[in-house]
């Protein structure tokens, strides 16, 4: 007889103490206001460009750079180099391969903080910078920042002119909201034309790959979106030099106030590291001193970022993610079954008082939308987004709050603005609708891969899910086409990518859970297809692993197992109506074995995606939260199965 949890009690056991365990721990991390929120980390880059933020703010008296901050940017400079890899280089996402964008911000930053060129470790980080392109390899973010110090030439930078809030077609709510935040704010640093001192003799001459153009601009003859704008680059080049300056300054004044406006209810702007960066030099170069309210106020935000404990721990996070943290625990607690319900009513009410009540970006699209929705941080109200929407929704479903008719009221609300939020070609994206301007993917400064937020399938899935949960039919027409949305865009091998984590297991189960729950049956080939692309990935140790690399290749590509994306592949194949398989209790198994004592599992890969190919992120209770989510819904789903089955007998009994 097949191993499984309805016919071996011993096993029944091991997966309910696992649950138990995990589900007192994570429950031990509970705050006492209800939320959880553990830290966020990511590549080296972020303690890079602080340091390169402290030179901006604290600029070199007489030549010599000694900044108040001294002491933070040598425990920056040691976090960085603690991350170096073997061959000199520094990566962009756990084990993985040198970065050169990655590795010549280090450079700079090991450089101003001190450590000698001549120090064997920045020895090899240039010879393997050079052998990845040199400085002229660089992204053109990196560019921009290392010529506001004149270590980079302006004219091989792309343009970043204010007047793109003139535009027409609401121009700037055609790119992403995250690059709109970055670009508006470093549209007015750029329009400055500033040029900041680097320490006296500080060059990084030394990178330049010799004979290697600086301009990537040089190709224009043939006709193609690319060369289009960068022909376009080149025009707004002469504008800066001869475009009359009511114009400039007229846009700068909208950007400026674009900018101070959203941040307002707001942990900084866009509360996400980049854009707080850029605000901080935007409010310096329209006046702002350093003592002006706005000023302190975004500084003490962009620092609140910092995790230091004045010894060996620094790094800086790229945003803050108590809502995500904690509607995923409160859906795992949820459907575990042996959470409390005081803690679950404690997030609850926490959450209510999260629901975001005014319009933001998103409304330019939706002007007749109720506000609605959740933000990813403590307080970002310009940018709910449809992701963390739609999974507080699901914790709700396990999570009462003390006033159940205000819960009631925020669920419906959130229905409906997830309901408008979807896309004419029936999928959901993060924060806009319909953001799908292809051609602006070619603009010069979108190789941070994120210049668009279209619709996906990890969001499609999730908020079906949630949707369907809250009561909606499967006719729905907002069902059927997010249904349409998933079978359209599901990959040959029958997977589905995964935009907001890594990558194809995550999108793929994802995928299932929202077509199941829409009533879609498990023999139907899409899901068959789905579940023998899970099994055929499965490590030799039970568990599952997938690369960052699958979104450079284009593909799945296998790497060693951790406990969320085990955790993912189970979900997907308990979505997909597998509850016998060896791959699933293969999985458990797993899983039952990688606990630790003290109910948690180790992790040591990135599993979260910022900007594919680009910036990845460790979310440091998946590796928690997502495994007893997957060990709760396998009880709960072979519990059901038993309940079915002695349904069966009993009729059959009753009938003879």
């Amino acid at each position: 007889m097949k191993l499984s949890l309805e016919t071996s009690d011993a096993l029944a056991a091991a997966v309910s103490d696992t649950v138990r365990k995990a589900a007192t721990s994570l429950l031990r991390r509970q705050s006492p206001q209800g939320f959880w929120w553990a830290h966020l980390t990511a590549d080296s880059t972020l303690e890079s460009d602080y340091i390169l933020t402290q030179l901006w703010l604290h600029p070199p008296a007489d030549g010599v750079w000694d900044p108040p901050t001294r002491g933070k940017v040598g425990r920056a400079a040691a976090s960085i180099l603690e991350r170096q890899l073997a061959d000199g280089g520094f990566n962009t996402y756990l084990h993985g391969p040198a970065d050169v964008s990655a590795s010549i911000k280090a450079y700079l930053a090991l450089k101003l903080a001190g450590i000698s060129p001549s120090d064997a470790r920045m020895e090899r980080l240039r010879k393997r910078i050079l052998e990845l392109g040199g400085m002229q390899a660089a992204n053109s973010y990196v560019r921009v920042n290392l010529s506001l110090f004149g270590l980079y030439p302006r004219a091989a930078c792309p343009s970043i002119p204010p007047e793109l809030i003139l535009l027409p077609f609401k121009f700037i709510y055609q790119m992403s909201s995250w690059t709109r935040a970055i670009v508006i704010a470093l549209a007015i640093v750029h329009a400055a034309n500033p040029n900041r001192p680097a320490p006296a003799g500080f060059t990084l001459e030394e990178l330049f790959l010799p004979g290697a153009s600086a301009s990537p601009f040089a190709d224009v003859k043939y006709f193609s979106w690319r060369n289009f704008f960068l022909r376009l680059d080149r025009f707004l080049k002469v504008w800066e030099r001869i475009a009359p300056r009511f114009i400039r300054q007229h846009a700068i004044k909208k950007c400026a106030a674009w900018m101070i406006e959203r941040f307002e209810g707001s942990d900084g702007l866009g509360a996400i590291y980049p854009s707080m960066q850029y605000s901080i030099m935007a409010l310096d170069v329209l006046g702002y001193g350093s003592d002006h309210p706005l000023r302190v106020r975004a500084e003490k935000e962009f620092n609140n970022l910092m995790v230091d404990n004045g010894r060996e721990s620094f790094y800086m996070q790229p945003c803050f993610s108590p809502v995500w943290d904690t509607a995923i625990a409160a859906h795992a607690l949820g459907e575990s079954g042996v959470a409390p319900e005081p803690a679950l009513r404690k997030v609850a009410d926490w959450l209510l008082t999260k629901e975001v009540r005014r319009k933001g970006d998103w409304s330019t699209k939706r002007p007749k939308t109720e506000p609605s929705g959740w933000a990813f941080e403590f307080n970002n109200e310009f940018y709910p987004d449809v992701d963390d929407t739609a999974m507080v929704l699901l914790a709700f479903q396990n999570a009462r709050a003390t006033d159940q008719v205000k819960q009631l009221a925020c669920e419906k609300r959130a229905v409906d603005w997830l309901l408008a939020m979807q896309g004419k070609d029936g999928g959901w994206a993060a924060f806009d609708v319909d953001n799908d301007w292809n051609i602006l993917s070619h603009v010069p400064f979108a190789d941070h891969n994120a210049m668009l937020d279209p619709a996906c399938a990890d969001i499609t899935g999730r908020v079906l899910e949630a949707l369907m949960r809250c009561g909606l039919k499967a006719d729905h027409q907002a069902i059927r086409r997010g249904v349409a949305f998933l079978l359209r865009v599901q990959e040959l091998d029958g997977s589905w990518h995964g935009r907001w984590g890594v990558n194809y297991i995550y999108g793929t189960f994802l995928a299932l859970r929202g077509l199941r729950a829409t009533g879609m049956g498990e023999n139907e080939p899409c899901i068959q297809q789905s579940l023998e692309f899970i099994r055929a990935y499965q490590n030799r140790d039970g568990g599952w692993g997938e690369s960052c690399a699958g979104y450079d290749e284009g593909h799945f590509v296998q790497n060693a197992s951790t406990p969320s994306q085990t955790a993912w592949a189970i979900l997907a194949l308990l979505a997909g109506g597998d509850t016998r398989s060896d791959s699933l209790y293969n999985g458990v198994d797993y899983l039952i074995r990688a606990q630790r004592s003290d109910g948690t599992w180790d992790e040591q890969f990135s599993t979260g995606t910022g900007f594919p190919r680009v910036f990845y992120l460790c979310y440091t209770e998946y590796r928690n939260m997502f495994p007893l989510l997957a060990l709760s819904t396998l009880l709960k789903t072979t519990a059901l199965l038993r309940e079915d089955a002695a349904r069966k007998t009993s009729y059959t009994c009753a009938g003879n």
